[in-house]
């Protein structure tokens, strides 16, 4: 896979980078997350590793559950911008519900100890056993996002003697303005049902026997930084709910899906609180329960991946610094194009070094195999980079591409350290491979 991407210049400071990350700070010149030492982890644990703040996950959470507070509502965390099992469990704990849409991420989530009652199931994908496990574990909801779906969902229910609670997920055909591959709410997406065509689907499942119908969803997209195409859909979706009054089908909660974007190197998203306060009133005016399904901006900025530079290799046209992590290790910025900070976890080791332009790159025999571009960095071979803003779709994404094993991963909680998922070894790889 190769890539043509090109990306400005970026020269980031560490330390004015930092101050709008609640975890992170520099501690005589070493980056810390809460009270733990990031130079002296790589050193404990390795590289590449993943490492969360346990903090920051809570009050990023917290933020949301604040700041909906004026109205009934669920906040559900979307489960896979980082399903660890600790991070999950972390989350139940605080009262999260969870948004998901496979069977595993149901598994996990009920694994980590989810209360089913707070469990939202999306995804266009539903097979009949992830129906039935959902409705012997009586989840909140199913999003329905196609006329099949309703079928087979009616179909297991009544196998099984059950109800289902549903809701569709409606497509508003709003232009979120991100990235086309994380884009949701358009008419060629594939996601969801149709606004011209809710109506229909929605009689259909009125009239289907086991299936009741309990709210209506939508979601546009991911990594918005602005508030007006929430504004937009939801506007789309309170026509459709005055609509539905009138066919007497009467719902009890609308779920406003996720998608708020975060700051990774110079966004300016919106504040949750701002978010809020430009839906809430007409939110209240409708009286329903709110659900809303928000990932990355729970978890993106409570995490990095630390990196080691393994080698310097600068050329006439390009300054390559070759480090220890991979596409496979975070395939953000080859898949979608994305631009994360790259800054030292020890600023003292730079001091005597010229500041160059370089590319982080890994090891992977391909040329879209790149952690950054023109990035000016004081670099050393051995020093340890701290990639922000890796805690949503980061490791989640991660794979075994040219047989790597894939990194760890660790949560800090004040100065302790919890160990929660194992590196992989080059033997686990092929623990369920069998030769001839």
């Amino acid at each position: 896979m190769t890539t043509n991407t090109t990306q400005s210049v970026l020269d980031i400071n560490p330390t004015d980078h930092v101050a709008h990350l609640s975890s992170l700070d520099y501690v005589n010149n070493h980056l810390t997350m809460e009270q733990v030492n990031l130079t002296k982890v790589a050193e404990q644990f390795g590289t590449p590793t993943y490492i969360y703040s346990k903090n920051a996950i809570l009050q990023a959470y917290q933020a949301y559950d604040k700041a909906f507070g004026a109205v009934e509502h669920q906040i559900c965390y979307a489960v896979k911008a980082n399903s660890n099992l600790a991070v999950l469990q972390l989350l139940a704990q605080a009262g999260a519900g969870f948004d998901l849409v496979t069977g595993g991420e149901l598994a996990r989530v009920l694994k980590a100890g989810g209360d089913p009652s707070k469990i939202v199931f999306s995804g266009l994908g539903k097979t009949e056993s992830d129906i039935e496990t959902a409705l012997n574990a009586q989840i909140a909801c199913f999003n329905v996002e196609s006329e099949s779906e309703l079928h087979r969902i009616s179909k297991v229910a009544q196998r099984l003697g059950k109800t289902a609670p549903i809701s569709l997920r409606v497509n508003p055909d709003v232009d979120a303005k991100t990235h086309p591959y994380i884009s949701t709410g358009l008419k060629e997406n594939k996601f969801g049902v149709s606004h011209d065509d809710a109506l229909r689907v929605y009689k259909i499942a009125k009239d289907l026997p086991n299936l009741e119908i309990v709210g209506i969803d939508c979601h546009i997209g991911s990594q918005l930084t602005e508030v007006q195409p929430f504004v937009d859909a939801l506007d789309k979706v309170i026509e459709l709910i005055h609509q539905l009054k009138q066919q007497d089908i009467v719902l009890k909660h609308i779920d406003l899906g996720g998608g708020l974007g975060v700051r990774y190197t110079n966004e300016t998203p919106v504040a949750v609180a701002d978010f809020a306060n430009a839906l809430l009133p007409k939110l209240q005016d409708l009286g329903l329960k709110v659900y809303l399904e928000p990932g990355r901006s729970i978890v993106a900025n409570a995490g990095v991946l630390l990196t080691k530079v393994d080698i310097l290799k600068p050329t006439e046209h390009k300054n390559f610094a070759v480090v220890d992590g991979a596409m496979n290790d975070l395939i953000r910025p080859t898949l979608y194009e994305s631009v994360m900070a790259v800054i030292p976890t020890n600023l003292s080791n730079a001091k005597n070094i010229d500041k160059k332009q370089w590319d982080i790159v890994g090891t992977i025999c391909e040329t879209g195999d790149f952690l950054a571009k023109n990035r000016v960095l004081s670099l050393s071979e051995g020093d340890v980079l701290a990639i922000t803003g890796a805690g949503a779709y980061g490791f989640t994404m991660s794979s075994n591409y040219n047989s790597r094993p894939r990194a760890c991963e660790l949560l800090v909680d004040g100065e302790n350290v919890h160990f929660i998922r194992e590196r992989e070894t080059v033997e686990s790889l092929w623990e369920r491979e069998q030769m001839l």
